[in-house]
């Protein structure tokens, strides 16, 4: 009986170390991937959650993967200071990962995920003489001067945000201080948006402190490119 509840400990604590290996294993692998696919200067942080993680190894299924990029840019040009993702219904069949780990496909059911699109690259789509600010609600402000018929005049307006087929676009829907004539259309400006990491697609866009959070979702998405 001593001998059993001996091996059976001995069993449980392998099983322990060997999920663990398991789940450092895949972490790696799904990293790895997606710096390769996206250039990244540093690999992501990534997460598999669920417990034990060895039942989800062997059916080569991952219910919950968690991924964070640090800083990138699109090739649009526009600044991104991070991603975070999360990856459901990752499939990256075992005995792939441990006979040719270089070929292995990983792929997601569904990414859910938040872009946040950087501060500098709303000023950089600004009109000229206007800077952008926010405090993390549902709206962006730009302040600063424009020139009207050779007039420099001060502004401060309220912007509204919109999802627009390609982009962002920002409309004033408050402008303080001196009447602007043709404010929406001087004022006014698209960020271009394209090609979004882990093929998402926006579905939400509110502000931060950052700059612009870009909610959206994707489907069967491929972590090698």
């Amino acid at each position: 009986m001593r001998k059993l509840i001996v091996f059976l400990i001995l069993l449980g604590v392998l099983l322990a170390v060997l999920d663990r290996v398991a789940v450092a294993g895949v972490e790696s692998e799904v990293a790895r991937q997606v710096a390769a696919q996206y250039d990244l200067a540093r690999p992501p942080a990534v997460k598999v959650k669920g417990i034990p993680f060895l039942t989800q190894a062997v059916a080569g299924r991952y219910e919950e993967v968690t991924v964070s990029i640090g800083k990138m840019t699109l090739p649009d040009g526009a600044q991104i200071s991070r991603i975070d993702a999360v990856l459901h219904g990752v499939r990256a069949p075992l005995m792939d990962l441990i006979q040719n780990t270089a070929a292995a496909s990983v792929t997601a059911d569904k990414v859910t995920g938040t872009v946040v699109i950087a501060r500098q690259t709303l000023d950089a789509r600004a009109p000229r003489g206007l800077r952008v600010s926010g405090n993390g609600d549902d709206s962006l402000q730009v302040t600063g001067k424009i020139t009207v018929a050779g007039i420099v005049i001060p502004v401060t307006a309220k912007m509204k945000i919109e999802v627009v087929q390609g982009g962002v676009r920002l409309t004033p829907e408050n402008v303080n201080g001196i009447q602007v004539p043709n404010a929406t259309r001087l004022l006014s400006f698209t960020v271009p948006i394209k090609n979004l990491p882990l093929n998402l697609k926006i579905e939400k866009v509110r502000s931060t402190p950052e700059g612009l959070a870009v909610e959206g979702t994707a489907t069967d998405v491929p972590l090698r490119g």
